[in-house]
């Protein structure tokens, strides 16, 4: 064994070194901000770190001048829940139509796919673009049908509207790649015995199927959240005059120069990696009980 470990070629070492090197490049620039938030009161934006404190978290807490960090918190929160939500119901429900020969099915399935090669903000400027023509479509109504609601609408550009369409344009083609690599794999077999024993074919998904399939569809949750939390581009053009919290933090980078920035950073990338976390956790979970049954 010894020997084997002392013959590896020089090829290997060379790629251990080049892997290294790219996983430094990857989470070097998140370590680098993750230490410098804890700097003192004294400290800057840029190394040598002066002081270890959690005085810019504190800061953070009280707020960054006219900016609302806890309402853009709770709104980027909402958001992701309702697009984690959507995400997995639609991509399931698309999973199970193209289980079967659905008509115009493969034209559907590009139509899908093509938000993802598109360019976000082209996306971002064409929703926008529709809602206000949307809008001006809806203004002329209300003036004429309805003249005193037409005095008090401003726009149908929103957060659950508008941002809410150009987050599942990211989060949905994802979902639906992942259901199809599921349920090509899926064995059939079992859905048949199901049915020779008498379950009818709501009672072989809800006992059957959805169980069996269950640990994706909470990866496909963890995708359609953590995707939206840390969207940007999508969602510059469509969200209203209410932000999310990567669009007030993209925005803060233009104005403040203190560490109170890395603090918030800091704090949307540990929500991130706690997702994730939890997301692992309830799959191990559910697999142990799934073999503990067996």
């Amino acid at each position: 064994m010894a020997a084997e470990r002392r013959a590896r070629p020089a090829s290997f070492w060379l790629l251990a070194l080049f892997f290294c090197a790219f996983v430094l490049f990857l989470y070097g620039p998140m370590f680098a901000i993750f230490v410098l938030s804890f700097q003192g009161p004294e400290g800057g934006l840029t190394f040598p770190l002066r002081g270890v404190s959690l005085h810019w978290f504190r800061q953070l807490w009280e707020g960054i001048g006219t900016v609302d960090i806890g309402a853009a918190f709770r709104r980027s929160l909402a958001l992701g829940g309702v697009v984690m939500g959507l995400t997995v119901a639609l991509s399931l429900a698309a999973g199970l139509a193209y289980r079967k020969r659905l008509p115009g099915g493969t034209a559907l399935f590009y139509i899908v796919v093509a938000s993802l090669i598109m360019p976000s903000i082209v996306v971002s400027l064409g929703i926008a673009l529709m809602f206000r023509l949307l809008d001006g479509f809806l203004r002329g109504w209300l003036e004429a049908h309805a003249p005193s609601v037409a005095e008090n609408y401003v726009s149908a550009l929103g957060l659950f509207t508008s941002g809410l369409g150009a987050q599942l344009t990211w989060t949905l083609p994802f979902g639906l790649l992942i259901m199809f690599a599921v349920f090509n794999r899926f064995n059939p077999a079992y859905e048949e015995a199901a049915r020779d024993l008498g379950a009818s074919p709501r009672q072989s998904l809800l006992h059957v199927v959805l169980p069996l399939i269950g640990p994706s569809l909470v990866g496909i949750g963890m995708f359609g959240f953590t995707l939206s939390w840390d969207e940007i581009a999508r969602s510059s053009q469509v969200m209203g005059d209410l932000n999310t919290l990567p669009l007030e933090l993209q925005g803060l980078t233009t104005t403040v120069t203190t560490p109170v920035i890395y603090a918030l950073g800091t704090v949307t990338t540990v929500i991130s990696f706690a997702v994730v976390g939890t997301t692992l956790a309830v799959v191990w979970a559910w697999r142990r009980r799934a073999g503990a049954r067996a």
